[in-house]
């Protein structure tokens, strides 16, 4: 078996490419290539692991014909065009844990800078000045520390101030009452965050929602005489709004380690008085660094040789330990959807999931998610995964999942549902206990057959001698049948029967099928 190949394009600690090698892949380390060169070279490739000097763009990922997988060895990811690559089916993974502390500190650190004045102070006594009385500094202690955004390294923050008896109130749309009761912090709205923040701090994604979060308008709802630590990213405070509330008083200082455009070469907060600025200093420690580089390699490794999914920002986590329970699931659920998506026409406005007994214990999310591969890969065989939650999206699907842990006919189920212009028609399957996946329900009619290769579908009026009928009628075309799966509504009724045969099913023996007496639908299929 051919071993994953993976690039490292940027600069990262040696010991990554030694992990990549002992779990089984192929390494190249090469730095410091043009977008030109990358994309030249890219192709030869399933995974990239970057840091932020490598950009990601559509260009180059319509040049990575076999990548599978980014990994960034940090946290931000505004060199990867996401929405790109989840149109391509690329993973993007990041390591949010491995430069949290690291971040954090240093945001802890630019507090206690603008609380004493500490860079000032430095640069006039090494000028040989000793402005003793020229810089009066403010305590930490009782002060109240406002989060924007508390997340991991926000609550990381939020412990540090804490041990330093602050008091902590945070803002983060996504943090419950009870996170906020564990954490020891006040959950209150941005508004509130603003009048009351002697200390503002930002630990927030750069997002539609978040960008210029504090905006002019937002600044001037703070408490006179905040200060202000970003930390996070680029882009979520207005630079020239808080350049004014600096030269106004509104803010009495600020501290920003990431910059709407870097490398910053300029800006208009440079030389103002009690400004502080650090070159994207939050994740530059040895440790922080080793801790990434290491990371990146173990979850890249763990998806391209074991199919685990860490930290991935398209597509859900599945655990090296999760796979193997989830691989038949995943095999059941992508050959229901793709049942589903060929006995099917025109618009799906509704997909739904539902496990049942046993599948309702397990992480739905990958079941979900082989579902919608399995249905859309009818109309493009360049889905997977990873782009097909992209696209059902984008073709304004809505799709729900549904849980019921009590079992019903069977231990594990899995049903897929879809909503059409007849109204809601859906599938069911099974494992069996050698794990092999099974159909036991087409459109309301129990069948049971295996899902594979070529197959033939059949809706027809239950009457004698129409299966010698059909079977005739394919001896005649040399097409050798596998398998036959039979099911009725009642006797007399309507019925269904799915065939398995050794080749593909010509159109014109589907025509003949059709014109047999009684058929009222057939259809060739292919797993």
């Amino acid at each position: 078996m051919t071993k994953p190949r993976v690039l490292i394009s940027d600069k990262m600690d040696p010991n990554a490419a030694k992990i990549f090698e002992e779990r089984g892949c192929d390494v190249d380390v090469i730095t410091g290539e043009t977008p030109e060169q990358l994309i030249a070279r890219i192709g030869d490739y399933d995974g990239l692991a970057i840091r932020s000097s490598t950009k990601v763009t559509k260009a180059i990922l319509d040049a990575a014909k076999n990548l599978k997988v980014i990994g960034r060895a940090g946290i931000g990811v505004d060199n990867v065009d996401i929405p790109a690559a989840s149109a391509q089916g690329v993973v993007v993974m990041n390591t949010p844990f491995g430069n949290s502390i690291t971040t954090a500190e240093h945001a802890i650190a630019l507090m206690f800078a603008l609380a004493r004045q500490i860079p000032e102070a430095n640069a006039q006594t090494q000028d040989g000045k000793w402005p003793k009385n020229d810089f009066m500094g403010v305590e930490v202690t009782g002060k109240t520390l406002g989060l924007i955004g508390a997340g991991n390294i926000g609550s990381i923050v939020a412990s540090r101030a804490l041990g330093l008896k602050m008091k902590v109130v945070a803002f983060d749309p996504f943090l419950t009452p009870e996170r906020a009761v564990e954490m020891g912090v006040e959950k209150v709205d941005l508004d509130t965050l603003l009048a009351r923040a002697d200390f503002i701090t930002l630990h927030t994604p750069l997002t539609d929602q978040t960008r210029n979060i504090l905006s002019a308008e937002n600044i001037a709802k703070t408490k006179k005489g905040v200060r202000i630590i970003n930390c996070a990213r680029g882009g979520l405070i207005d630079e020239a709004a808080l350049k004014d509330a600096l030269d106004s008083g509104q803010v009495a200082g600020a501290a920003l380690d990431v910059f709407q455009t870097e490398p910053a070469k300029e800006s208009p907060l440079f030389g103002t008085p009690n400004f502080i600025c650090t070159p994207h200093l939050g994740a530059s420690t040895n440790e922080a660094q080793v801790n990434v580089a290491l990371q990146v390699a173990e979850q890249m490794a763990d998806y391209l040789v074991n199919g685990g999914v860490t930290n991935a920002l398209n597509m859900p986590s599945l655990s090296a330990e999760e796979a193997p329970k989830l691989k038949p699931y995943m095999a059941l659920a992508e050959q229901l959807g793709s049942l589903v998506g060929q006995l099917t026409t025109g618009a799906i406005p509704r997909v739904s999931i539902h496990a049942e007994g046993a599948a309702a214990e397990l992480n739905i999310k990958p079941i979900v998610a082989a579902v919608l591969a399995g249905f859309l890969r009818v109309q493009s065989d360049t889905v997977n995964m990873v782009n097909a939650p992209f696209l059902a999206k984008e073709r304004g699907i809505e799709v729900r999942e549904v849980k019921t842990e009590k079992a019903g006919d069977y231990h594990t189920l899995i049903r897929v549902s879809v909503k059409t212009d007849a109204g809601e028609r859906s599938v069911a399957g099974t494992l069996f206990s050698n794990a092999e996946p099974r159909l036991v329900e087409l459109f309301g009619i129990k069948v049971e057959a295996e899902l594979a290769g070529h197959m033939m579908y059949i809706v027809n009026e239950d009457a004698p001698g129409f299966i010698g009928r059909i079977g005739t009628l394919l001896g005649e075309a040399g097409i050798n049948i596998g398998t036959f799966n039979l099911g009725r509504r009642a006797a007399g009724g309507e019925a269904v029967l799915l065939l398995s045969v050794d080749s593909p099913v010509p159109a014109d023996v589907i025509a003949k099928a059709r014109d047999v007496p009684g058929v009222k639908r057939v259809m060739a299929l292919a797993f």
